[in-house]
């Protein structure tokens, strides 16, 4: 079962990101930026929008019916957000199988203005055999 996200994880609590809704295949997570997150050019770093995208994606992918790991994740930073923007982060599964699973990954902010597009593969954990030296 998945946990309730900025509750238990520490880098969601350190950041401030927020769960507002999570389903099979789909999670959504809101972010409102802070001053600390600009960079030398008074910019948002584009390290925090991808981390955005990289939460989601990573609650949306376990929402299915086995545990995985992010193999993959390509983020496209389409545009600046302003320093006082809520960003909301959406990812939906697109393809689902035994040996790897795709999603898409958007990020907006409070108006709707794509801020961000990803795209991420996960892999299956492997199930570690317990050898007699356990």
């Amino acid at each position: 079962m998945l946990r309730s996200g900025s509750a238990v994880e520490p880098v969601w609590r350190f950041l401030g990101i927020e769960l507002i809704e999570i389903e099979e295949g789909y999670a959504k997570a809101g972010l409102k930026l802070k001053p600390e997150f600009l960079n030398f050019a008074g910019l948002v770093h584009g390290g925090i929008i991808m981390t955005l995208a990289d939460s989601v994606f990573g609650y949306a992918v376990n929402t299915l019916h086995f545990p995985t790991v992010a193999c993959q994740f390509n983020t496209h930073l389409l545009a600046p957000p302003l320093p006082d923007d809520k960003l909301i982060a959406e990812c939906r599964v697109v393809k689902s199988g035994k040996r790897m699973v795709m999603a898409e990954i958007s990020v907006e902010n409070q108006d709707g203005k794509i801020i961000a597009k990803a795209t991420g593969t996960s892999i299956p954990l492997e199930r570690r055999q317990k050898s007699s030296n356990d």
